[in-house]
């Protein structure tokens, strides 16, 4: 019989049933959950049996074995969503100097551009990339530009779609660029994005462990600070996925702590945590 912990938690979380969240949390978003992290899985998940009235965690578990709008809810609590404005400066200096201006050439044909947002979070990201292109396309009237934003979690995607930031969620940005493509309201309390970004982007819920509603191909892919959390056969499986969407020559941007390397090698390093597909 799996250990009690003795602690004064209003609920108790048994070795048994922290090691099969561990899975359910694995099967259904990739994510491996350390040892360590059993603190912050009971913090996340004692909020759902207060909400639904349960007592035990067993309860909870197969209460999302049986309820699919729960089991949502159980991935949303999990997931960890820290993002900001422009995060990673570089990549979005690439974005606007490099990969654009070329793909103003390499696309004239087809005036068509694809970019993927994977793990948008609360939505400053593909906000930020949306930025991006309005500065360097310009008029584009006589482009399809589409930027496509997806998350596992539906509440920060809802936050995302409603483009709507506290004041100090654009401390970082630039002035200038703030009050370009921000309108201020409450007397400055938040700031909403502008039709202009607004018009790019379309937010969905995807998990990146289930199949994917995309076609492409996507001339860049955005997937930052996600596969951290996976171990490196499911990163293997993403990335070659990823792989599949695009055409040589792509781009592929992803977070500071992560890498390539022995995981997948159909893309080469160009640059800081920058890879491009392989002919």
């Amino acid at each position: 019989m799996a250990a009690q912990p003795a602690t004064n938690e209003e609920f108790q979380l048994s070795d048994d049933e922290f090691h099969e969240i561990r899975r359910v949390v694995h099967r259904t978003t990739g994510i491996a959950l350390a040892d360590t992290k059993r603190h912050l899985v009971y913090g996340r998940l004692a909020r759902r049996l207060r909400a639904l009235s349960l007592t035990t965690f067993r309860e909870y578990l197969q209460r999302i074995e049986q309820d699919g709008d729960e089991l949502e809810e159980f991935c949303n609590a999990i997931t960890t969503n820290l993002t900001f404005f422009f995060r990673e400066g570089h990549h979005f200096q690439h974005l606007s100097t490099k990969v654009l201006p070329d793909l103003l050439k390499q696309n004239a044909a087809t005036r068509r551009i694809r970019i993927w947002s994977a793990g948008c979070s609360t939505g400053e990201e593909p906000y930020s990339i949306a930025c991006c292109v309005q500065e360097t396309l310009g008029n584009l009237r006589d482009w399809d530009v589409k930027i496509l934003a997806t998350d596992l979690d539906s509440k920060v995607l809802a936050h995302g779609q409603a483009g709507i930031y506290a004041a100090d969620r654009l401390d970082k940005v630039d002035k200038a660029r703030r009050d370009r493509w921000f309108v201020p309201q409450n007397g400055g309390a938040q700031w909403s994005a502008r039709e202009e970004l607004r018009r790019l982007i379309s937010f969905k819920r995807l998990n990146l462990m289930e199949q994917w509603p995309v076609k492409g191909p996507f001339d860049v892919i955005f997937c930052r600070n996600v596969v951290i959390y996976f171990d490196k056969s499911t990163q293997r499986i993403v990335f070659g996925r990823f792989a599949e969407l695009q055409r040589p020559g792509s781009h592929l941007f992803i977070g500071h702590s992560e890498s390539l390397f022995n995981v997948c090698d159909r893309y080469e390093l160009i640059g800081q945590t920058i890879y491009r597909k392989n002919d």
